[in-house]
């Protein structure tokens, strides 16, 4: 980047969305517009080529995105750093990942299908992060397109302050360009890639509605801006830069979601679109980000983008490239340059030398020899783990870290032949470090690799990469659900932990409660309530016995998983001057533990998952029947141009195998997606089976 680069002019902004609704076809096109690319692939393309961002030969081959890529691009005079997210819940950890370190986004929604179940997911990420974002209503070519429509789920379903910036000049077939609401005027895209630009006067039978629709649009930003307020209030005709500037202003609050439409595919209406992240999307300057100072007990502080300041940097993404580890990194505020020296926070200031910057567009890299405050670069030969924040040694601040959901899905694993054992350890360190919701945990009882992950496909995918790139053939068990266990009513513990052999003696007591903390608090596992007073048990060992009782929540005795949503209160104890120490009353609690949970009626919990599933409306009581069958309890249904829409809520336990049969039921024709919605207590005579499970494994085990 040329040294004293202009801030003003740097859009950092991602592009993401529902699987299929075209973000990748968007991003080759923005490609296209703004010279990166000279030819135009398709995602699914039959040249073989496949479409840019997608550089990773599985994602060719499926026509999705598993990692985002990002890439920098220059149009008219700002330069844009785009990541394109994967729109499948399996990937989820990409999008948060993208969010976190991006200053805005163009969420993409299908014009025949709106505002789907991944939209819904991918908007609530964005409020995580405090994304401004733009919509691009895409496929307008499409037979039952309709942006109005889906303006209004944008409202009704995302709670979206969305207004029209622009109105399409025909639908489906007759699909030929959009009049913009802010210039008045039409814009029709020809040529063979739409390159050609014809801007024109509103066709007559439009202006009406042009006219009413601009009203519309002034009304909603003279909310953000004073002097807009006042000329709409009087009735005066406001300037081009007065609207831009208040949409600008609510945008950037997330007040308003400024929408823009076209067909990616046909080559329709991604330059104007191009113009909006231009004219509404921040630039680095206008979003406040927060660090935590470790210092002062990682107390939240503002973190200015200036390039003069000490330098604070994010590691977001890594990736194995042919050249070494690649990381990918949002510089927040100060200079690196190559050559310089950096320190991880994340990893006790461990110091690391830059030895090459690189911009990246998707798979190709251009060096660089200093990146500022406001950029996204890759280094390479930097080794750490994705999440973790850099400095130059004058700070010690690390950004807050992302969101990483909990896993519900896991996979004994084994290489094929023995050999290959060295490639298949390699294999899940670099996946590890490369995707936190990617787990691996070595099960002590039965010696196997246990992977976990979002679903099936997420691991599926790194099965198969293990098998492509390390060149490890990999056997793979049942797949087996995350169960969790909890309590069904409150108990009390007494218990006393006595050992009296040669030597220094154990003594412990402690007397308490265990209460279930019930569905009021879905996301707190465990609580610990310290009752003690007048000393009867000292201060220093209480530590000991909440520790004590966390241990023994990892593994439950019911079905062997681990125990979540238990509060414990210790109320009374016993301690002897000589006897007593941590040691003791650790072990005590964990006894005491064990003696409540099996009194306080212990159940198992299963991962429900939020299903929606799309397929022709004839079919619409197949897939309602295959979903009952699997335990789902279905709570709505919509029909829309010839599909319907189910969504439920089912089992994990009950959705293996599943897209083969939806397959088999719809002619190949449904499809769906499924997320993580909650935990739930499992029926009763699924309980039993488990249980019974659970003692058959630890019959064969003790022999």
């Amino acid at each position: 980047m040329a040294k004293g680069w202009n801030l003003e002019k740097v859009r950092n902004i991602g592009i993401s969305a529902h699987i299929d609704s075209g973000k990748t076809t968007l991003t080759e096109r923005i490609l296209f517009y703004t010279g990166k690319i000279h030819a135009i692939h398709d995602v699914r393309g039959k040249d073989g080529v496949g479409a840019k961002m997608d550089s990773m030969e599985l994602e060719k081959e499926r026509g999705i995105t598993i990692q985002s890529a990002a890439t920098a691009v220059t149009w008219k005079d700002i330069d844009i750093n785009i990541i394109d997210t994967p729109g499948h819940v399996d990937f989820t950890i990409e999008v948060e990942r993208a969010l976190r370190v991006l200053d805005g986004a163009i969420l993409v929604l299908c014009g025949v299908a709106g505002v789907q179940s991944q939209s819904i997911t991918v908007d609530r990420q964005m409020r995580r992060y405090k994304v401004p974002r733009v919509a691009f209503i895409n496929k307008l070519d499409r037979s039952g397109a309709n942006p109005f429509k889906v303006t209004e789920a944008l409202r009704e379903k995302l709670r979206h302050n969305a207004v029209l910036m622009q109105l399409p000049i025909g639908l489906e077939d007759g699909h030929k360009g959009v009049v913009d609401l802010v210039k008045m005027k039409a814009f029709i895209f020809e040529g063979d890639n739409g390159e050609n630009i014809v801007e024109s006067d509103i066709p007559a039978d439009m202006l009406e509605d042009a006219k009413k629709y601009r009203h519309d649009l002034i009304a909603a930003a003279a909310d953000f801006d004073d002097e807009l307020g006042e000329k709409f209030l009087m009735e005066e005709e406001p300037t081009e830069e007065e609207i831009q500037r208040a949409i600008r202003k609510g945008t950037i609050n997330l007040d308003l979601t400024p929408v823009f439409m076209g067909s990616a595919y046909k080559n329709k209406g991604v330059q104007k679109l191009l113009d909006g992240v231009e004219d509404y999307l921040p630039c680095p300057t206008d979003v406040t980000n927060e660090g935590l100072d470790l210092d002062k007990d990682e107390a939240p502080l503002d973190i200015p983008t200036d390039k003069d300041k000490p330098l604070v940097a994010l590691a977001f993404k890594l990736e194995d490239g042919r050249f070494g580890q690649l990381t990918y990194m949002r510089i927040y505020q100060g200079t690196m340059k190559k050559g310089d020296f950096i320190f991880n926070t994340s990893q006790n200031n461990k110091k690391v030398k830059i030895p090459r910057i690189v911009k990246m567009n998707s798979d190709e890299m251009i060096d660089i020899e200093e990146a500022e405050a406001g950029d996204i670069v890759a280094l390479f030969g930097v080794d750490c783990a994705s999440g973790d924040t850099f400095t130059d040694g004058k700070v010690n601040i690390a950004m807050s870290s992302i969101f990483v959901p909990e896993a519900v899905i896991s996979l004994a694993v084994e290489p094929k032949e023995k050999s290959k054992a060295g490639n298949f350890s390699k294999a899940l360190q670099k996946f590890r470090k490369e995707d936190p919701t990617f787990r691996v945990h070595r099960d002590e009882e039965s010696n196997e690799t246990i992977i976990s992950g979002m679903g099936e496909l997420h691991l599926e995918v790194y099965i198969e990469r293990m098998n492509r790139e390390f060149d490890c053939e990999v056997v793979a068990g049942q797949p087996q659900v995350a169960y969790r266990e909890s309590i069904g009513g409150e108990s009390e513990y007494d218990y006393t932990h006595k050992k009296q052999t040669g030597g220094a003696g154990q003594f412990a007591k402690v007397v308490g409660k265990m209460i279930p903390l019930g569905a009021d608090n879905p996301d707190k596992t465990y609580e610990f309530t310290d009752n003690i007073v007048g000393g009867r048990i000292p201060k220093e060992y209480i530590p000991a016995v909440d520790k004590g009782f966390q241990e023994q929540m990892a593994k439950g005795a019911l079905i062997g998983f681990p125990i979540v949503g238990v509060k414990m209160e210790l109320d009374d104890g016993a301690y002897h001057d000589v006897d007593s120490s941590e040691m003791a009353f650790r072990i005590c609690a964990m006894a005491a533990f064990r003696e409540a949970y099996m009194k306080a009626n212990p159940i198992a919990l299963e991962p429900m998952m939020k299903l929606e599933v799309s397929a022709p409306e004839e079919f619409q009581g197949a897939v309602m029947g295959q979903v009952n069958q699997r335990r789902g309890i279905i709570q709505g249904s919509s029909s829309n141009e010839g599909f319907s829409t189910v969504e439920a809520e089912v089992p994990l336990s009950e959705m293996f195998g599943y897209s083969n049969d939806l397959r088999s039921n719809t002619q190949g024709k449904g499809e769906f997606t499924m997320e993580f919605a909650r935990y739930a207590q499992v029926p009763k005579n699924i309980q039993e089976e488990l249980i019974k499970e659970y003692e058959k494994k630890r019959a064969e085990e003790n022999k």
